[in-house]
C-alpha cells in the first residue's frame, strides 16, 4: 500500500486548507486511514481517523474545526482544516492501517508528509 499526501502550504491564522491523501496498492486490506501531524520538537500526534465504514474520530484540539472524509471511488481521504492556528504548524502525515486504531503504532503505511504552515 502506498499513500501520497498533497495540499499543504502556507495559510494565515483562521484560514483553511484541504489536504488530500491518495492510496494505491492492496487497498482492500486497509480498514482505517488517519491523519497525524508532527510539529518541530514534538511527538507525532493523531489528528483524525476514518474507518472503511466511514466512522470518524478526532483529537479534542481539532473537533469542530477539522473534518476527515473519504471518496472510495477515488481511493482518497481528505482533511478539511478550518480556523487554523499558528500552533498547528506541522508536517501532516497520512497513514493507513489494517485494523482500526487511533494509535500511531497501529499504522503500517505512511506518506512522506506535507508541510502546513500557519502564519500569525
Amino acid at each position: 500500500v502506498q499513500v501520497v499526501e498533497s495540499g499543504g502550504g502556507l495559510v494565515q491564522t483562521v484560514g483553511s486548507l484541504r489536504l488530500s491523501c491518495a492510496a494505491s496498492g492492496s487497498i482492500l486490506s486497509i480498514n482505517a486511514m488517519a491523519w497525524f501531524r508532527q510539529a518541530p520538537g514534538k511527538q507525532r500526534e493523531m489528528v483524525a481517523t476514518i474507518t472503511s465504514g466511514g466512522a470518524t474520530n478526532y483529537a479534542d484540539s481539532v473537533k469542530g474545526r477539522f473534518t476527515i472524509s473519504r471518496d472510495n471511488a477515488k481511493n482518497t481521504v481528505y482533511l478539511q482544516m478550518n480556523s487554523l492556528k499558528p500552533e498547528e504548524t506541522a508536517v501532516y502525515y497520512c497513514a493507513a492501517a489494517l485494523c482500526y486504531s487511533s494509535a500511531r503504532g497501529a499504522y503500517d503505511y505512511w506518506g512522506q508528509g506535507t508541510q502546513v504552515t500557519v502564519s500569525s
